[in-house]
């Protein structure tokens, strides 16, 4: 049976109840803000006009993401390849998700409101001290916050070193990248792209 109603997903699951109803938080507490400070990694979901879906990661040291206020945050907008999927989606809807991991943590951080791209000065100087400074940053206002539980995390077992696969058993960026798009140029090796890549993060 294809489910197309509220109704019918409540009838197979029910309600919320509990812990899990009243977690969610309008602005930032404490424990969301330790849990940014020690973040190196998230994950910015966005959606455009049109209604097509963008996920992208996001890294820095620990901490990358600043807290203003307990309703607003900022991402700095790293290096990348320019093709600004999330950017042209935030400038069309202002929608914004995020999660936010630490490594060895189970549970995750989920932050979802409205967003922009500043170039304002006060924000692009909150990151002025990085090798190499963002041109723009993501400015979030806060609506939703609320820590997810850790059974993703368990279920998958991320963090466990036994559960990591050897680099070389999987291929290459620049062999799925050839088969994907073809052409008869030399393959990019995994250890000349990530020299290349650290040059620019």
């Amino acid at each position: 049976m294809k489910i197309k109603t509220h109704e019918q997903l409540r009838e197979l699951y029910g309600y919320p109840r509990g812990r899990a109803k009243d977690k969610l938080l309008a602005s930032l507490d404490k424990h969301a803000v330790n849990f940014i400070e020690n973040s190196p990694f998230l994950t910015l979901s966005s959606v455009s006009k049109a209604g097509k879906m963008d996920v992208s990661p996001r890294g820095g040291v620990a901490g990358f993401v600043k807290v203003l206020d307990a309703v607003t945050i900022v991402i700095p907008d790293s290096k990348g390849n320019n093709r600004l999927d999330s950017f042209v989606n935030i400038v069309e809807t202002e929608s914004i998700g995020t999660l936010f991991l630490i490594p060895g943590i189970n549970e995750t951080l989920r932050i979802n409101g409205t967003a922009y791209i500043s170039t304002d000065y006060e924000h692009l100087n909150l990151f002025n001290s990085e090798n190499n400074p963002p041109k723009a940053c993501i400015v979030i206002k806060i609506e939703e916050v609320f820590l997810h539980c850790a059974k993703a995390l368990m279920r998958s077992k991320l963090w466990l070193e036994d559960t990591k696969i050897e680099r070389t058993d999987f291929p290459t960026m620049g062999e799925m990248l050839k088969d994907q798009l073809g052409g008869n140029g030399i393959i990019e090796t995994q250890v000349e792209m990530e020299q290349r890549y650290q040059k620019d993060l």
